[in-house]
């Protein structure tokens, strides 16, 4: 589980092929020095564990179910990603619970720059709109944001000048592809409404 609250950037150094999947080593010194083979990693929003590690890199296997639905496929040697480990029991929740497993891939769609500041809309599949709503929570490559506007299949962040400084966020162009997971509590609700809308089950 993560808090949505990205630690470090960090910069994919090698993309080792392994089918069907690839070794995705990724260089952060700062997260490498308290990190152990074992230990889950946030990379974009994807939850992944750690199978090699030196001072500066740790890798990771990523699979091919992994590269097909994530931004992760798109990396490459050089990119920058943004990274942070998981939670331990009485760390501050300073996000929102992001459990790591992503809904689907979104694309930038209309960025809207003001100084220091951005308003940024992403289109989305038309199936997530049930589980997002204005001033709720949303998770975009692993980073935490409130929700300001939210349409049938695009929805818009405002970004102040500390997120798009050191997450990858600030980079984004339109076009560019992102990790969307929504907020663990709608699923819930979204599940419990569909129940309630089934109609009861004869007993045999």
């Amino acid at each position: 589980m993560f808090s949505g609250i990205v630690e470090r950037m960090g910069t994919v150094r090698r993309l080792i092929s392994d089918p069907p999947g690839v070794r995705l080593v990724i260089e952060s010194a700062e997260i490498a020095r308290d990190t152990k083979i074992g230990d889950s990693i946030s990379v974009n929003g994807c939850c992944l564990t750690v199978v090699e590690m030196d001072e500066k890199t740790f890798g990771f296997d990523a699979g091919a179910e992994t590269l097909s639905r994530t931004n992760l496929g798109k990396l490459e040697e050089g990119s920058n990603v943004n990274l942070e480990r998981s939670l331990k029991i009485g760390d501050e929740l300073g996000g929102h619970f992001v459990t790591g497993h992503i809904d689907a891939v979104g694309y930038l769609d209309e960025r809207v720059d003001e100084k220091d500041w951005s308003t940024i809309w992403f289109r989305m599949p038309k199936r997530l709109t049930r589980q997002m709503a204005s001033k709720g929570s949303v998770a975009i490559d692993g980073v935490s944001l409130t929700l300001v506007d939210v349409e049938d299949e695009r929805f818009s962040v405002a970004l102040i000048p500390h997120t798009l400084q050191i997450t990858t966020l600030g980079g984004l162009q339109a076009g560019d592809p992102v990790n969307l997971e929504t907020d663990v509590l709608a699923k819930y609700v979204e599940k419990q409404l569909a129940c309630a809308e089934e109609p009861p089950q004869e007993d045999d």
